[in-house]
């Protein structure tokens, strides 16, 4: 009997999720990596990794000719933004279900976003486009101080910024263009209106919004997020407007397949679209979703991938929240504990680390900040707060300085 497997193009924080669901339908999981070295679950959950060249089209078409030599492939995908045209492209070429690969590259671009986004008339915060200092200078003069400040391709809130005067206008775009940026392009800087008011996180698949999260971020300048509930508190009103917006985006940028993530600010004007992610967010939105309705996106998505109805029914009604563990220094992690008393809790779906003793503490103003989360759900908010608040309690950590030279 040939075995159905499901290829997946490198990973991310979701990408275990990926392969364990692609199990429990019944089909292998094999992943193309240019390094497969960097996923350390691989051996552990025994799943097989061909060495790959994934930044080459040709290279990912004849790996995958090669795999068709021995199996079926049910479905082709990949859990990183950065390769999920990619994946597209090699299902249009084996006639798979996926994803428009020129819509999701459309969209990967910020910019080439935003100015779609504006011609089909989305509400979003002023913006221009920068390629150098003096543009830079010039595009936050026309906006107003404050104003974000990123490259117009990337993911995880790498090299964003809140720039509130001059100074730091120019200290962080002397970071982006003097060389401790690394860009995969030519760099092309997004210069923003910073959009004020509560951030919420939509999950979608295909034209149906599944869950409003509400997004707490950490001080400023950064924006690396510190906590998720889901659902948000939200009025019927202000669901529905979020909702109409949200939807508005992927008629826009033709999205209309598969699981989306956008991420949108209620500011004094209403809602705020921020950006469109054209594929599934990265934990913990998945398994927040799924402990609050009981929808799994990540196996709907694959039912998608191989030419399965995805079932998106509600199954119950529960609040979930993540808390996002971040260091406060930089330094060598001397220890870590707590975790395992903090799992055992009443109402506690999950503790994640990601980090282990003697691990470099290295803080970036972005998402590989996170050491770690704990997950938490309940039948009303005030308790999964309580719940969460008294697991995170229980983890504790110690961060020694680095040596001075």
């Amino acid at each position: 009997m040939i075995t159905n497997v499901l290829v997946m193009i490198e990973g991310a924080s979701n990408s275990l999720l990926f392969a364990q669901a692609a199990k429990s339908l019944g089909l292998h999981p094999i992943i193309l990596s240019a390094d497969p070295a960097q996923y350390d679950y691989l051996a552990a959950e025994g799943i097989e990794a061909i060495r790959v060249n994934t930044d080459n089209l040709e290279a990912l078409i004849h790996a995958c000719y090669q795999l068709r030599s021995a199996y079926n492939i049910a479905g082709i995908t990949s859990s990183r933004e950065s390769f999920y045209a990619a994946a597209g492209k090699l299902c249009q070429h084996f006639g798979l279900p996926g994803p428009n690969p020129t819509s999701i590259e459309r969209c990967c671009d910020k910019f080439t976003q935003r100015q779609i986004l504006a011609e089909a008339g989305v509400p979003m915060p002023a913006y221009h486009l920068a390629v150098n200092a003096t543009d830079v200078k010039r595009s936050a003069a026309r906006i107003g101080l404050p104003v974000i400040v990123k490259p117009a391709v990337g993911i995880g809130s790498d090299g964003v910024r809140l720039c509130c005067d001059i100074d730091e206008l120019a200290e962080h775009t002397h970071y982006l263009l003097g060389g401790k940026y690394i860009w995969q392009s030519s760099p092309r800087i997004l210069v923003e209106e910073f959009a004020e008011g509560p951030h919420y996180s939509i999950e979608m698949m295909g034209n149906v919004v599944i869950g409003i999260a509400a997004a707490d971020f950490g001080p400023p300048p950064h924006f690396v997020c510190r906590e998720y509930i889901q659902p948000a508190l939200l009025t019927d009103d202000e669901h529905k407007l979020i909702s109409e917006v949200s939807l508005s985006c992927l008629q826009a940028l033709g999205l209309g397949w598969g699981p989306k993530n956008i991420d949108l600010r209620w500011t004094k004007r209403g809602p705020v679209v921020i950006e469109v992610n054209p594929r599934l967010a990265g934990t913990p939105a998945p398994q927040l979703v799924q402990l609050a309705y009981g929808v799994d996106l990540v196996t709907e998505h694959i039912k998608l991938v191989i030419g399965r109805r995805s079932d998106l029914t509600k199954r119950h009604s529960l609040t979930a929240a993540a808390r996002i563990l971040v260091p406060d220094r930089d330094g060598t992690l001397d220890w870590i504990k707590g975790e395992s008393r903090a799992a055992a809790l009443p109402g506690v779906a999950e503790v994640k680390l990601y980090v282990g003793t003697k691990s470099p503490i290295v803080r970036r103003g972005d998402s590989q900040d996170r050491i770690g989360y704990v997950i938490a759900a309940s039948p009303s908010l005030v308790q999964t707060e309580a719940i969460l608040q008294r697991a995170v309690d229980l983890i504790d950590w110690s961060i020694k300085p680095f040596p001075t030279l």
